[in-house]
Formats: structure tokens, C-alpha cells, sequence
């Protein structure tokens, strides 16, 4: 089979209810819900320009490096998984001041135009569900990967 040249590149937003540097750190943090370090099953976390992460979730790992940490406007990494086909792509995610609270904006690109590559928009946009609502109300949803991905839960 071959490779897929074309990319694409997916855009996810939301508007976070809180001061700009606790939502940058909160993306961080393993221990916040809405971020796939707290959703991971395993995970490996060095959030420094070249720290590596690792993260592994039913049996799909996911990896990259950190290639910029600008404290607390924007971080990017490259990101690795069985649906990028193995290639790196690009994760960069912005953090700006909106009110009294802070837009989020994550672009997700150099993915490879495949069906499996555009599923990290509803992937992405599930966990900046889950990431907005823990500045919201506390409410602390439990995270529940059959919500974002109800073909998966249907095979079993």
C-alpha cells in the first residue's frame, strides 16, 4: 500500500474559564482531567524544549518531543501514533488571554489525509470538552474513551 503524501491539518478551540498561566500549567499537569496525560494508562512526561512524552492508552501508544515551551502562551510537539501512519506530526497549542479567561487553541498538522489521521479532530475536541469543564463548575467528569469513540466500543 502506498503512503498517503497529501496532509491535513485539524483546528480545535475553546474558551477556558480561567487565568491564562493555570490553564497552560493545567495542560501539563497529569493529575487534571481533559488532557491525554490524565487519560493515559501509561505515561511518560518531560515537558521541556527536546523532553520526550510517551503515552499509552488501550494498547495505542503515542509519542513525541517537545519543541517549544513559551510559558504560557504556547507549547508545540511533534506527535507520533499508529494514526499518523508512523509519521511525526505537529501539535501546537496557543494560549490567549480572552476576558478573564483564556482561549485555547490547538492545530494538529502535517497528518497524513487518511480517515484514521482526521479522527484526532473528535479526539482533540473530546478532551478540550472534558479540559474546559474542570475551570467550569469543578465538575471533574470522569474520563470515558467509549464517548469518543463509540466504533471501538461497538467491536467489543
Amino acid at each position: 500500500m502506498k503512503k498517503p503524501t497529501k496532509t491535513i491539518e485539524i483546528k480545535v478551540e475553546r474558551a477556558i474559564p480561567a487565568p491564562l498561566g493555570e490553564v497552560f500549567e493545567g495542560w501539563l499537569n497529569p493529575k487534571i482531567p481533559g488532557n491525554p496525560w490524565n487519560a493515559a494508562e501509561k505515561f511518560v512526561l518531560d515537558p521541556k524544549v527536546d523532553g520526550l512524552f510517551y503515552w499509552a492508552l488501550k494498547g495505542t501508544s503515542h509519542y513525541g518531543r517537545f519543541t517549544e515551551i513559551e510559558r504560557p502562551g504556547r507549547m508545540q510537539h511533534t506527535w507520533v501514533s499508529p494514526n499518523t501512519l508512523g509519521r511525526e506530526s505537529k501539535v501546537t497549542i496557543t494560549f490567549k488571554r480572552q476576558g478573564e479567561g483564556t482561549l485555547m487553541t490547538l492545530v494538529h498538522s502535517d497528518l497524513p489525509d487518511t480517515d484514521e489521521a482526521r479522527g484526532h479532530e473528535r479526539g482533540w475536541n473530546y478532551f478540550f470538552g472534558i479540559f474546559s469543564e474542570q475551570f467550569a463548575n469543578g465538575s471533574r467528569k470522569e474520563y470515558c474513551w467509549e464517548d469518543a469513540h463509540p466504533e471501538e466500543a461497538k467491536k467489543k
